[in-house]
């Protein structure tokens, strides 16, 4: 039984140049006011073959925005043993450090309360890698603290962009690192 089929290199070489004029133009202007005939001109696509890999702008937007929910989930998976209660991994605080460039369009993605686009992303993905640690680890509780797990991360990374949590990105690693830890000592 064989795996998933490779990729076409060409199809994930225009994927990469998409999301990159995607980043481009939000550096600009908001997301909300970039359209999908600024994004091709400055990828150098034509529109037909923008709709070949998305559907809409949205869709694009999450796609380029992915590499940050697969560094959320490793960043909070970056331990082994037993985890130190009070200071995060150099992971997260990595991580959170790492979102000041384009801030602007988390914030469009990810809402306050960690719904949005990306916070759907976001919850399904961290609560499967949890799920999973749970149960290998023979939890009672894994769909509960996986849940639970993954929407205090997403709730608190949301509010954190959104400026409800007033603290820096280290400050804030760690704190959502202890909460996290409790959540998973919990029985």
């Amino acid at each position: 039984m064989s795996g998933p089929a490779p990729e076409d290199p060409r199809a994930a070489r225009t994927r990469e140049r998409l999301r990159l004029a995607l980043f481009e133009e939000c550096a600009e202007r908001p997301l909300s006011r970039v359209t999908v005939a600024a994004v091709v001109r400055r990828a150098g696509v034509g529109r037909a073959t923008f709709y070949l890999h998305y559907d809409a702008l949205e869709a694009l937007a999450v796609d380029a925005c992915a590499d940050v929910v697969r560094e959320a989930v490793e960043a909070l998976h970056a331990w082994r043993g037993r985890p130190d209660p009070v200071h995060a991994p150099a992971a997260l605080v990595e991580f959170f450090a790492s979102l000041t460039p384009h801030t602007a369009l988390y914030r469009e993605l990810l809402t306050p309360g960690g719904g949005g686009p990306l916070g759907r992303v976001l919850h399904r993905d961290l609560r499967a890698y949890s799920l999973r640690e749970r149960e290998l680890a023979g939890a009672a509780d894994a769909p509960l603290v996986a849940s639970a797990v993954a929407a205090t991360f997403a709730g608190v990374l949301a509010d954190w962009l959104h400026g409800m949590i007033d603290t820096g990105s280290t400050e804030v690693a760690h704190q959502v690192w202890q909460l996290l830890v409790a959540l998973h000592a919990s029985r």
